[in-house]
């Protein structure tokens, strides 16, 4: 049996232990909030990247509290369709992300996305610090230097994010059926003829050639 004045300093250095494992785990976890369309795709393409843990499909840059996606989808709050990146920076890094997402959107094009049109389909980046800032200039101004084109995407600070529903959340792998045009099909099948439909890899790679992002084929 332990004396029990051993228990005291036993417990401060689990203490501080866990107190170093959480403080570490905080110290590798950060985030970035980009807007590049549908959020299903931006969630799908980005937790394929090594070193990005997750990513959150939800709603930002507008002046509406706790929106919907009815609301959103209706334009008129301001809001964007936005996916929050949460990544470890020792294995990824701003430049790499921001890079990424250039090279997953169309930068060019001011009205949306693919066949996405309107206000809340429109790319942009929302930076938190001046790190962000910097990185995410740097990224818009090697896009546009690659493509020889404007880009109109625009660097805005930070707004409240607000996660989208829960079935968004994952959409492209989720195993719910779903009533579509095509009948009543798996949700994760129904993401992949909408994405295809849309005309998103193909914009995607006409646009960027051999350096499009998550593009296969």
């Amino acid at each position: 049996m332990f004396h029990s004045s051993l228990w005291k300093p036993m417990l401060l250095a689990l203490s501080i232990a866990i107190g170093l494992s959480l403080q570490s785990a905080k110290a590798h976890a950060d985030e970035i909030v980009v807007a590049g369309g549908c959020f299903w795709c931006v969630e799908a393409d980005f937790e394929k990247v090594k070193g990005v843990s997750d990513v959150v499909s939800g709603y930002t840059g507008g002046t509406l509290k706790n929106p919907t996606y009815k609301q959103v989808t209706k334009h008129g709050t301001g809001h964007y369709e936005a996916a929050k990146i949460i990544y470890d920076p020792a294995k990824v890094s701003l430049a790499q992300l921001y890079a990424l997402y250039f090279r997953s959107v169309d930068p060019t094009d001011a009205g949306g996305q693919f066949c996405d049109r309107g206000d809340s389909y429109r790319t942009a980046i929302f930076v938190a610090d001046a790190a962000q800032k910097a990185a995410a200039e740097q990224a818009r101004a090697d896009a546009a230097r690659a493509l020889g084109q404007k880009i109109v995407t625009p660097i805005l600070a930070a707004a409240p994010f607000y996660d989208a529903e829960d079935y968004h959340q994952d959409y492209y792998k989720g195993s719910n059926r779903v009533v579509t045009r095509f009948g009543v099909i798996r949700q994760a099948d129904a993401y992949h003829r909408y994405r295809k439909g849309c005309g998103r890899d193909a914009r995607v790679k006409a646009l960027w050639g051999a350096d499009a992002a998550f593009v296969s084929g």
